[in-house]
């Protein structure tokens, strides 16, 4: 079974990309919810966040609430390299775990890891084929803002704290241009599918 990454910025359509990839037989990783559902459930995890961050990420049941740790974590490059050192190991071993899973069953054609940070984690050298989708600027902005939520200021400053669309197309093995219709986008994907299966 293939495994294949599936990336690109906020408002890309990803989303999108991953519900067509499912609709042709894929199993989907969501690498970007699993690591949410790790930060409020996993204890090894929480303990190394508050060793790294202290307790202002705490909300009330001494919970880890995630958007306390999003104000802190994402407010640069430094203190997001921090985040990522804690959640980006813990997340590699849980999608190597589900890939051992999912094979054994046999039941899909295509592992594929959907997550916004698939090359900054470095999780790109275990996959067999990295797909990226990319858009202009103006149409990830109304994207992004249409799903309301998050403001205008904070979908920049994601983007800001995210490898460039150059760089992450320059090493991507298939690049979708999502700058059309959904019908488009579901054009190209399967294309990319069948040539890969």
């Amino acid at each position: 079974m293939l495994k294949v990454g599936l990336t690109g910025g906020i408002g890309c359509g990803k989303s999108t990309a991953s519900t067509v990839m499912v609709e042709l037989g894929s199993y989907i990783f969501e690498a970007d919810d699993e690591a949410k559902k790790m930060i409020t459930e996993n204890s090894t995890v929480q303990n190394e966040l508050i060793a790294e961050f202290g307790t202002d990420i705490m909300g009330p049941g001494n919970v880890i609430e995630l958007k306390k740790l999003g104000r802190i974590a994402l407010q640069d490059e430094d203190h997001q390299m921090r985040l990522n050192s804690v959640v980006h190991p813990h997340i590699h071993n849980l999608i190597d775990e589900e890939f051992e899973k999912i094979s054994i069953k046999n039941e899909y054609s295509m592992f594929v890891v959907d997550g916004a940070l698939i090359y900054e984690s470095g999780y790109d050298q275990h996959l067999d084929y990295v797909i990226v989708i990319t858009a202009l600027m103006k149409n990830r902005m109304e994207r992004a803002i249409d799903r309301g939520t998050l403001t205008r200021q904070q979908i920049l400053q994601r983007i800001d704290l995210q490898w460039s669309e150059e760089e992450k197309t320059g090493l991507a093995d298939f690049v979708i241009h999502n700058d059309s219709t959904q019908e488009d986008l579901q054009k190209e994907i399967t294309e990319i599918y069948n040539r890969i299966v």
